[in-house]
């Protein structure tokens, strides 16, 4: 596996909330910055809640860069698709 530079991933990593922004003014949302920042937030504190109720439920996900950036730009629907292709693999 290959070391990717961190200056790339924050270049990625901008271009996505761009584009998540630009989405937020395709639909006409009032306050697009924060419908965006509020859907990031929403999917990361989701992978959160997986995690720690996990403790309790033996169903986690692990933490990566993948997980992470598919909880942040799909929100609730993308930890959800985590949790069922986790399911499905085991």
């Amino acid at each position: 596996m290959t070391h990717v530079p961190q200056w790339v991933i924050w270049i990625i990593a901008a271009a996505v909330f761009l584009l998540l922004v630009i989405v937020q003014v395709v639909v006409q949302a009032k306050k697009p910055v924060r419908k965006a920042i509020g859907g990031i937030l929403t999917g990361i504190i989701a992978l959160i809640a997986v995690n720690v109720s996990g403790i309790f439920t033996g169903v986690t996900l692990p933490v990566s860069l993948m997980t992470v950036g598919v909880s942040a730009v799909a929100g609730i629907p993308g930890v959800t698709m985590l949790l069922l292709m986790s399911l499905i693999m085991k």
